[in-house]
């Protein structure tokens, strides 16, 4: 720290208890009173050096000898009129940025001008303060931490102003250009050259690279009236706006205890852990609600400034320490700006309202999720169409939808258990993500499976209705395989998923056939090319072997799947409900069965192209044969 060396003369002041005593020789004739503090001292050093100490000396001096005079109100108090008292006397003392702040405004208090004096205390300060502290940025920052205890008198001074003026400026500036001695943790110094310094002198070496980050453990030394400013004039002077919110991260985890949530031993993303960053000093849960609503009106809400994890933890905080509504609301549009990028944990958020009706907060993740997706739709991310080679072709912004869609199916499967989960709240979450937005409705089914088995004494209408909110026509068929067997589903339901997983097996058993009769082409033709008879045939029957063995297992599952479409048409027909022979038909029709004939085509399809392929193994074979006998 540097500092500036006045006076010439020894000390010559004591201290009995709570009392300063200056041992000139001389008898004392002036009592200053400072606060708790008294100091003998005498007239003529004081008043020759400032124009207040003149006139209340001289008032004191019309009513007894030996005057008395209190400075109530005098900046830094009697610590700091010690240092102005060894001033006046010539004393030894050092100007430093822990102190030049307190002295400064003291002098202007006490009105210590060249008019009083020559190098009077207000003509040195103001010296060491623009050409020593103001150019460095520790000393600058010291001077800054000062002010708070005096700031009305160091703004008045546009000390405060100056101060942040030059710490901004450093800040918004490469410090590998001027080699600044900052506080880097403790890093070496440098010379104006830029090379490191070893106890004072040059070694050549020039330090490290220093990143964009390097002052966000000083700035958070700063008290929160003090850091506002500061970040206010960085915003003023274009610093970019990540850097602003790398700072503001860095000051709430120092002062936001309730940002912590355990971490994995394991934890992928452990960079961006919410661990405390350093030790600072305990805030109350008031001023931490108000350090979190200012760090609201503070970071912008841009996307992608700051990790989702993060924003997670501000919002959390902000619910445990019952933050305004505007605060916990710009929160949640700040996570529904990047809420692709959040994680299964983030959005398991207890509920912290006394009414505690649900273990999780599933409203605010609705509304979250509904800020995603106006923001989606003003981003150009609308329904995705359909180009003629089948695939989807949507906006930019359809694979982070599809990652949100399995996120909410993925928090919809762990909050289902909850008995207090009421069926609207569960439905109108799951039927806010779009149709497109999910691939594949597995996820979904696994939510709603999971909430019917969790709430068993839920009505067949409420259940018909929970189950229409998945597409059956998107389940795979292993989740087919598993909802046809699911007794908790409705039987309307169940017959659908039957209907559509018979559907996909033959339209994976026509599809079968025709790969067959691609490969016996292929080989045909490859043998004739290459005349070799014995490898090609060998090759044939073993894919052919292959094949059939698919079949077997595909027609024993089609089998299955008819016996079991059988067994309830005859559970359906003993109902009595609907009469005749055409009872099948309008039950299809019943359950919104459009696609029979494509069943029956595909069925047609799938028997001529089996009889096809059959004709065609045992053709190739007997030419193969002739061929080898001759």
């Amino acid at each position: 720290m540097a500092c500036m060396k006045l006076g010439s003369k020894t000390d010559a002041f004591q201290r009995q208890g709570q009392a300063w005593f200056c041992t000139t020789g001389l008898p004392s004739d002036v009592v200053v009173e400072v606060g708790e503090m008294s100091f003998h001292l005498h007239k003529f050093p004081l008043l020759s050096r400032s124009g207040v100490m003149e006139r209340l000396i001289a008032e004191a001096s019309d009513e007894e000898e030996k005057c008395s005079i209190c400075l109530p109100d005098i900046p830094g108090g009697a610590k700091t009129f010690e240092l102005v008292a060894k001033f006046c006397y010539g004393v030894k003392l050092e100007l430093t940025a822990s102190n030049v702040v307190y002295l400064r405004c003291a002098a202007e208090h006490l009105e210590m001008t060249e008019e009083y004096g020559e190098g009077n205390l207000i003509v040195q300060t103001e010296t060491f303060l623009n050409q020593v502290v103001l150019r460095n940025w520790k000393d600058s920052l010291r001077a800054l931490q000062t002010c708070d205890d005096i700031i009305s008198y160091a703004d008045e001074l546009n000390i405060t102003k100056r101060c942040i003026e030059s710490l901004a400026m450093k800040a918004s500036t490469d410090p590998n250009l001027f080699g600044w001695p900052m506080m880097e943790h403790g890093g070496p110094m440098q010379s104006p050259g830029g090379s490191v310094l070893w106890n004072g002198i040059s070694t050549g070496a020039k330090p490290k690279n220093t990143s964009s980050d390097w002052w966000y453990e000083d700035a958070s030394n700063l008290s929160l009236p003090l850091y506002k400013r500061l970040i206010s004039v960085m915003e003023s002077r274009g610093i970019r706006q990540e850097i602003i919110a790398g700072s503001l991260t860095f000051y709430a985890k120092r002062y936001l205890p309730g940002l912590y949530r355990r971490q994995g031993a394991n934890d992928s993303n452990s960079s961006t852990c919410l661990a405390p960053v350093a030790s600072g000093a305990p805030l109350s849960e008031e001023d931490q609600k108000i350090l979190l609503e200012e760090i609201d009106r503070l970071l912008p809400i841009q996307k992608g400034l700051v990790p989702t994890k993060f924003l997670f933890g501000l919002l959390r905080t902000a619910m445990i320490l019952r933050a305004s509504p505007s605060c916990i609301s710009n929160f949640e549009k700040r996570i529904g700006l990047q809420l692709d990028k959040a994680t299964l944990e983030d959005l398991l958020m207890p509920n912290f309202s006394y009414s505690m009706e649900t273990l999780y907060n599933v409203d605010c993740v609705q509304r979250i999720l509904e800020h995603f997706l106006a923001m989606d739709q003003i981003t150009g991310g609308g329904s995705p169409c359909s180009a003629d080679d089948g695939q989807i072709i949507g906006s930019p912004s359809l694979t982070p939808i599809t990652m949100v869609a399995k996120l909410i199916d993925g928090y919809l499967a762990e909050v289902a258990p909850d008995v207090n989960l009421k069926l609207p709240k569960f439905q109108a979450l799951a039927a806010s993500v779009p149709d497109y937005a999910r691939p594949l409705d597995d996820g979904l089914y696994r939510a709603i499976d999971i909430y019917l088995k969790s709430h068993p004494w839920l009505s067949e209408s409420d259940r018909e209705q929970l189950c229409r909110l998945m597409d059956c026509q998107k389940l795979s068929l292993e989740a087919c395989t598993h909802a046809a067997q699911n007794e908790r589903l409705p039987l309307r339901i169940v017959v659908q998923v039957l209907f559509f997983e018979q559907l996909q097996l033959r339209t994976s058993i026509a599809g079968c056939f025709l790969v067959s009769d691609n490969l016996d082409g292929s080989r045909q033709l490859r043998s004739g090319l290459t005349g070799s008879t014995e490898g090609g045939w060998a090759s044939a029957v073993r894919e052919n072997q292959v094949l059939k063995v698919g079949m077997d297992n595909m027609r024993m599952r089609v089998s299955e799947l008819e016996k079991e479409c059988s067994n309830m048409r005859q559970e359906i027909e003993k109902l009595g409900r609907v009469k005749g022979s055409s009872t099948w038909g309008n039950v299809s029709k019943k359950f919104g069965f459009k696609l029979k004939s494509q069943m029956c085509s595909a069925q047609e399809d799938s028997v001529s192209n089996q009889k096809n392929g059959s004709g065609k193994i045992e053709k190739l074979k007997g030419k193969a044969q002739e061929k080898h006998k001759s």
